[in-house]
């Protein structure tokens, strides 16, 4: 690239001011111009290439991150999933577990009830058993018109008003 000094020189007169010299070859100014421009527009042009060249670089590497980007998501994605079913699969299990447990439990207090209710009615049977016996027997010496009890004699089931009956 030229300097300042040269820059100057091209408004600088062709000849000193005095008589008319003899007349030569006019100076191609457009030539010189080229000359000088030439230069830096050939470095303008190599920039220009590497420009390109960076910008095709910066695409291609924009893509392939974007590829490993999707390829990235997808897995998170597939990997959520298998979580998603493994925790379903957990849940499911659990609810299991407790509705078996909660079965369990209403299992063995129905035994439990069962058990005191069988214990209540082996305490209770005699007294009844006794009970439905005299009361056939009175059933039976009605039909035959003996009495087998007498009146005094206290009859289970036979109390009065404010007996414990059933």
């Amino acid at each position: 690239m030229s300097g300042f000094r040269d820059f100057l020189t091209r408004f600088r007169p062709a000849t000193s001011p005095g008589r008319a010299a003899p007349s030569g070859v006019p100076a191609d100014r457009s030539a010189e111009l080229r000359a000088e421009l030439a230069p830096p527009l050939a470095l303008l042009e190599q920039a220009e290439v590497e420009a390109r060249t960076v910008r095709e670089r910066a695409e291609a590497a924009a893509a392939s991150r974007r590829r490993d980007a999707e390829r990235q998501a997808e897995a998170i994605v597939a990997a959520a999933r298998t979580e998603a079913d493994r925790v379903r699969e957990r849940a499911a299990e659990q609810a299991l577990r407790a509705a078996k447990d909660e079965a369990a439990a209403l299992l063995a207090e129905a035994e439990r009830v069962a058990a005191d209710e069988r214990r209540r009615a082996r305490s209770r049977t005699p007294v009844l058993a006794d009970r439905v016996l005299v009361l056939v027997r009175e059933d039976l010496a009605a039909g035959e018109g003996t009495p087998s009890v007498s009146e005094d004699q206290p009859v289970p089931g036979r109390e009065g008003p404010q007996g414990g009956g059933l």
